[in-house]
């Protein structure tokens, strides 16, 4: 249609000598933009001279301008409309792709932090509320009028007792124990190592206080990563100086899954959890075999009688100079601490106490001289050693030593009689603390 238009109006500007004469053309320039030309022969010149002039060339060219300006009315607005539009396309082009490849960036920076928090929320996600009953306690989460109070200072716990022979190797223990005292004070934090990866946020780590030296010695470190689902990694270190290196010698499978952070090294065994169970097993390091399993009485697990920092910690072992134990909870004891002191060998129940301390008020536990020490909280600062409870006597008493939590998140605490430390796992950091005891 606007061809026919240009060449109608060709035609009215040449006029009618012109027509036979005038011829038209429309081609692409090298830009694939459209070009129309026209051309008219002369009426009087058969050649053209050098130099274009004379009334018949200011003629013609009046006639072209005319014509130029007739074809751009024509065709200028709708072509510029298109170049105008083709330009702003190729702007929103690029600014989407510039969108697109944003996004991509924040999907891929979302992605790799939801799997780093994947593995942590594992233990975390069917972690139940516990249930604290209504009965009065105090800041320490002990019961009151639970027993007689001497002069307002101490608050004697009443403890049951139950009783079996005493093995020949726990009367040896107890005496041979001539450096024991009550714990004084705790010294400041030593960091040895920082685990990698999310896997690491809590974990268990050890030296053995009774090696036998068959395969491995007393400096021989135990580290257990306690994050996922199916947690058996026991990996073994040739001493401190390589553990802070991070050089492992051996990294040994369990044949049944950890749970939580309740495990021990004594007398070139493991000891742990079963996961999901009360069940104890004994494991050999030096052949890598379960040689013991026994459930723990009417102990409490998976949630049921944790720490208050949760993690499944409702069985957990220790070890001391009078051997070793279990610190747990019963549904008889209705979420107070129940302690008792097994066989190495056999892990049956030697004795028992019940105390009236609830286990879902205190971080953290361990065992110094047949006493059972706890602590107020994992993730404060400066806390401190709170508790108490000599197995001895069946008193309890409270304490106000000083404890740092360095890293703000304390999962793990356990006694080393040989090296008099504690030893602790503090928000992927592998500390130690020097204790002081005094004499009984």
């Amino acid at each position: 249609m606007w061809v026919r238009l240009a060449v109608f109006a060709c035609w009215l500007v040449l006029g009618g000598q012109g027509q036979n004469r005038a011829s038209f053309h429309r081609s692409g320039d090298r830009n694939g933009r459209c070009q129309y030309t026209f051309t008219v022969d002369s009426l009087v010149e058969s050649s053209c001279p050098s130099s274009i002039g004379g009334p018949e060339a200011g003629n013609l060219s009046a006639r072209l301008t005319l014509l130029e300006a007739v074809v751009s009315r024509v065709l200028g607005a709708e072509g510029l409309t298109e170049v105008v539009g083709e330009a702003s396309d190729v702007q929103e082009t690029r600014r989407l792709i510039q969108d697109k490849e944003q996004l991509d960036r924040q999907v891929q920076e979302l992605r790799r932090r939801v799997e780093e928090l994947t593995m942590e929320t594992e233990k975390l996600r069917e972690k139940p509320c516990p249930l604290v009953q209504a009965d009065p306690t105090d800041g320490f989460g002990v019961m009151k009028g639970s027993g007689p109070v001497t002069n307002g200072e101490f608050q004697e716990l009443k403890a049951e007792l139950s009783e079996l022979p005493v093995p020949a190797k726990v009367r040896e223990n107890v005496q041979n124990n001539t450096d024991c005292g009550e714990l004084v004070s705790v010294g400041e934090p030593e960091t040895h190592q920082k685990a990698d990866g999310i896997t690491g946020r809590y974990g268990m780590w050890f030296q053995d206080p009774a090696a036998t030296g068959r395969y491995y010695g007393p400096n021989t470190v135990w580290r257990i990563n306690a994050v996922g689902k199916d947690v058996k990694e026991l990996y073994a270190y040739e001493n401190l100086e390589q553990l802070a290196r991070g050089f492992p010698m051996k990294v040994v499978v369990l044949p049944e899954p950890v749970e939580s952070t309740g495990a021990t090294v004594y007398r070139g065994f493991l000891y742990y959890q079963r996961r999901r169970s009360p069940t104890l097993l004994r494991f050999d390091l030096a052949s890598e075999k379960i040689v013991v399993r026994k459930d723990l009485p009417q102990a409490g697990f998976h949630g049921k009688y944790p720490y208050s920092w949760g993690g499944y910690t409702d069985i957990d072992l220790a070890v001391d100079e009078q051997g070793l134990w279990a610190i747990y909870s019963t549904d008889k004891a209705r979420g107070a601490i129940v302690l008792s002191q097994l066989d190495p060998e056999s892990l049956e129940v030697i004795r028992s106490w019940e105390t009236n301390v609830r286990k879902n008020k205190v971080a953290n536990a361990f065992m110094i001289c047949g006493r059972l020490y706890t602590v107020a909280s994992y993730s404060t600062k400066t806390t401190t050693v709170n508790y108490t409870f000599d197995t001895a006597s069946g008193k309890s008493k409270m304490l106000d030593v000083p404890f740092h939590n360095h890293y703000r998140y304390n999962s793990m605490i356990d006694y080393n009689y040989a090296k008099k430390k504690l030893y602790a796992w503090d928000n992927f950091h592998m500390v130690t603390y020097d204790v002081k005891l005094e004499g009984f």
